[in-house]
């Protein structure tokens, strides 16, 4: 029998309620975690935290940059992230697009950060500013609710789109209540077209959960995360232009229910509770009879230091996943059809060249076997 010590399967901090797996995911965040807050300014500075919107910007998005440049572009990185918002209330104080502007805020960061390397991600502009909505935001005002079956069918036909143009793996960055929606659109994708490809929905806040709510650091948030809350707020301050937020307006509330607390967790799942928040309605009333505030906790406790080490571990953990799916396959390869899908290498590829080179067909003209 070896008397080799073998590794830890966690790896545990000063605070007993927070262990990182040990796996090179949960040794980066343990890293971040771990940093002191002059480490934690140089990642931001890394990726030029906090910058100007780049909705506008030449060469930001695929959507601004010139044709050419993108496919020159694509041959370096064929990823693509899509960031997907919703406008919704966040209070008197917050702006309704506080969700699309924090999560592009995200991506443009990675995309910089990326550029330098030589191999900048690709950015698709969000096809959603205006989100689904769980029951409970019915009737707010300035919350502009779209059915579920809308939203996943416009992310599966943009999901084909960038297929089509080669951007055939593609990561959709999530900073919405709308989880579910999302989720339902890449299988669909999938059921209805059986393609190769990396496709991945990410819940952004719930990645890098660990880093929200009390930690015991001096740059802790005091609150778990709910919404538009201490935790959104501070976010704001720290990435938004000045004038995107007033928090002299902000009214702090209080959570209600009609049950004994234990059972729905709160929006990153931070209690390990059995339920997910979007798991059940009728425990609580909807928001606009409990907070028609639009603010759920506390957004005066905000301040843009308590968002650092979060922004900070999210830009992280996004570079490590585009550096790990290139290095499994670089630009131009893909997952084995036959291990994917129920398609034929062969007959899948011409869809698989380039798009406009020798040889190539529009996946517009494959024959779906989905349902």
């Amino acid at each position: 029998m070896s008397n080799q010590k073998q590794s830890p399967l966690w790896l545990t901090t000063e605070n007993p309620a927070i262990i990182f797996e040990n796996t090179e995911v949960g040794r980066l965040k343990k890293e971040v975690w771990d940093a002191s807050e002059e480490e934690i300014d140089s990642i931001l500075k890394e990726y030029e935290v906090p910058s100007p919107p780049e909705l506008g910007k030449p060469g930001s998005y695929i959507q601004t940059t010139i044709r050419q440049r993108v496919i020159e572009g694509r041959r370096k990185n064929d990823i693509v992230i899509i960031p997907l918002g919703s406008t919704e209330k966040h209070g008197r104080y917050m702006n309704s697009g506080m969700d699309t502007f924090m999560v592009t805020q995200i991506a443009e960061a990675v995309r910089r950060y990326t550029a330098k390397q030589g191999r900048a991600v690709n950015l698709a502009l969000s096809p959603v500013n205006y989100g689904a909505h769980p029951y409970h935001h019915i009737g707010m005002a300035g919350t502009v609710n779209i059915p579920q079956n809308v939203i996943r069918d416009l992310l599966v036909y943009v999901m084909l789109g960038l297929w089509n143009d080669g951007f055939r793996k593609q990561i959709f960055i999530n900073n919405h209540g709308q989880l579910w929606a999302l989720e339902s659109a890449l299988h669909e994708f999938m059921y209805r077209y059986q393609l190769p490809g990396i496709f991945q929905v990410l819940d952004w806040h719930r990645a890098v959960r660990e880093f929200f709510g009390p930690t015991g650091k001096p740059d802790s948030m005091e609150t778990d995360f709910v919404h538009a809350d201490e935790s959104e707020a501070s976010l704001a301050l720290l990435t938004f232009p000045q004038g995107m937020v007033d928090l002299s307006l902000a009214e702090d509330t209080q959570m209600k229910g009609y049950l004994p607390d234990g059972h729905f967790d709160r929006s990153v799942e931070p209690l390990h509770r059995p339920h997910r928040w979007s798991e059940g309605e009728g425990h609580a009333p909807i928001e606009l009879s409990s907070q028609p505030e639009g603010a759920v906790g506390k957004p005066s406790l905000a301040n843009a230091r308590k968002a650092k080490r979060p922004v900070a571990a999210i830009l992280k953990y996004l570079t490590l996943v585009v550096d790990q799916i290139l290095e499994v396959f670089p630009p131009g390869k893909l997952p084995p059809v036959e291990e994917v899908s129920l398609r034929k290498a062969k007959d899948m590829e011409p869809y698989l060249k380039e798009p406009e080179s020798e040889g190539w067909i529009p996946v517009y003209g494959l024959p779906r076997i989905g349902f």
